[in-house]
Formats: C-alpha cells, structure tokens, sequence
C-alpha cells in the first residue's frame, strides 16, 4: 500500500526541511543520520534522501539488508513535523544530475535554518558533502505519521478514502 500525502505536506517536503534518516539491523538496534538534501515527486510517491557514505555507514548497511527506511522531515521554526516510512529503499551513488537537488536543499536549510539564529556557515559545515561521499536513498512511502508536537504527535495519516460506489440497483423479484 502507497500513502497519499495531502499538497500541503508535499509542499513541506519539497521546499527543504531538515530530514533525520533512520533505520535498524537485524537485532532492532537503531541507526540514524542527518540528510544532506532531499527530493520529493510532485505526487509525493518518490522520495530521495541522501546521505554521506562516510558517516552514514551502518544507516546504509541496514537499509541494504533490511530495506526499511523512516525519515522524519521538519521545519526547524515551527516544528511542523512528518514521518515517512518504507519497507523497500534503494540505494545509488549520487551523480552530478543531483546537484540542483543538492544545491537547492542546502539554500533552503540556509534560509530555515537562519530563522532560528543559525546562520550559513553553521548550515555549509552542517551539510558539506563532497558528491563521491553522497548515496541517494530513494523510497515510496508505505506509511506516514503526524510528528508535530500537540495532540495528533504520533496519528497515522491515512490515504484519503475513495468514493463509495453508487448503490447497487435493486434485484427483481420473483
């Protein structure tokens, strides 16, 4: 099952929130990294997180052996909050086709990230990645949660509900 993710958190995604990347092996023990950019499709069913091999490496090994992924994206000044979660993540190396993705995520966590008093230095050395360090782990959500502080923090968000098929005409009696 795919999740449908409503505009708004589409929007959320796309414009470049911080995005925390975890996973767990085997035994259940956690693994988590920052990402250093992301991507969403306009339809919110492909999601790409890209993480640095070289601090990343057990987080990447437990998506390879157990393909689960959970990312959880949030606006540093209000944090409005988004967990997504797959059973099927991919992994590549990243390539110069995802520079703009990159490019773009890390003016967007300048400006974000500016908002609560930390400024484009703090953000450059928070993101830095030289691009043959940089994986892209890329997945179709299977699940996604409302993690914004307040009363729905945890609430499953669902697909919304399809039409109800128009009644069945009567059947003739006999």
């Amino acid at each position: 099952m795919t999740v449908l993710l409503d505009p708004d958190r589409i929007a959320m995604v796309a414009k470049g929130v911080s995005a925390i990347v975890a996973s767990r092996d085997a035994a259940l023990r956690p693994s988590i990294m920052r990402a250093v950019g992301s991507h969403i499709s306009g339809d919110g069913q492909e999601v790409t997180v890209y993480l640095r091999r070289s601090q990343s490496e057990q987080l990447l090994q437990d998506i390879a052996h157990t393909g689960e992924i959970a990312v959880v994206f949030s606006v540093p000044s209000t944090h409005q909050t988004l967990q997504l979660k797959a059973r099927r993540a991919t992994q590549r190396p990243a390539h110069d086709g995802d520079l703009p993705v990159l490019q773009a995520y890390l003016q967007s966590m300048v400006q974000e990230v500016g908002q609560v008093g930390y400024g484009p230095q703090y953000v450059a050395a928070m993101l830095a990645a030289p691009l043959q360090d940089v994986v892209a782990v890329s997945f179709t959500p299977t699940s996604a949660f409302d993690q914004t502080p307040g009363p729905r923090a945890g609430a499953e968000l669902c697909s919304p509900p399809t039409s109800p098929s128009p009644p069945s005409p009567p059947m003739p009696q006999p």
